[in-house]
């Protein structure tokens, strides 16, 4: 698939398929996940695969939606704020922005492979990091439900116009094409 094509139609999976994806698969996905960008090259993530029943029940009180709850497997994306490069200005952490780099590159891999995501932020951390048994330091930013979607098709994006995000030269000033 082209590169375009795949961007305008990835989208947020929120039903999946009652299977789990093979080890072969979700390592394409960890992969890509693996080979993004981070500021200085610090690579401050750590990814847990999670795909045994107990422990994804453990994962799943930690976001109480119904269809969290049916998500086949689950990317645990984490962050090592003690590894990750801070901007001398002013100390600026770009632990969270680098993981998100990361899970950008995984979901765009999944959605290549035909596989289903839903980037989670809202849940309870301290849930994660018991069940996960997260040693301190390593936090927990984003939980990725992985799976074959059941509907193939995405649906329409709403996304703002062009000249509503993008300025030229200063702030506020319009993109002339």
């Amino acid at each position: 698939m082209h590169f375009n094509q795949l961007l305008r139609e990835r989208y947020s999976v929120r039903e999946f398929k009652p299977l789990k994806v093979s080890k072969a698969l979700l390592v394409e996905v960890l992969e890509a996940g693996r080979m993004a960008p981070s500021a200085a090259n610090k690579q401050p993530w750590k990814f847990i695969l999670v795909s045994e029943d107990d422990n994804l029940k453990k994962l799943k009180k930690a976001y109480k939606r119904d269809w969290f709850k049916a998500a086949p497997q689950i990317i645990v994306i984490c962050g090592d704020h003690d590894a990750s490069w801070k901007r001398s200005f002013d100390g600026k952490d770009h632990c969270d922005i680098d993981a998100a780099i990361a899970i950008d590159h995984m979901t765009i891999r999944a959605a290549e492979l035909g596989l289903g995501t839903c980037w989670v932020c809202h849940f309870q951390p301290d849930l994660i990091k018991e069940a996960l048994e997260l040693p301190e330091g390593i936090e927990p930013i984003a939980l990725l439900p992985i799976g074959y979607p059941i509907v193939s098709k995405a649906p329409l994006k709403n996304r703002k116009q062009l000249n509503e995000v993008v300025f030229e030269e200063k702030f506020g000033q319009q993109l002339k094409k």
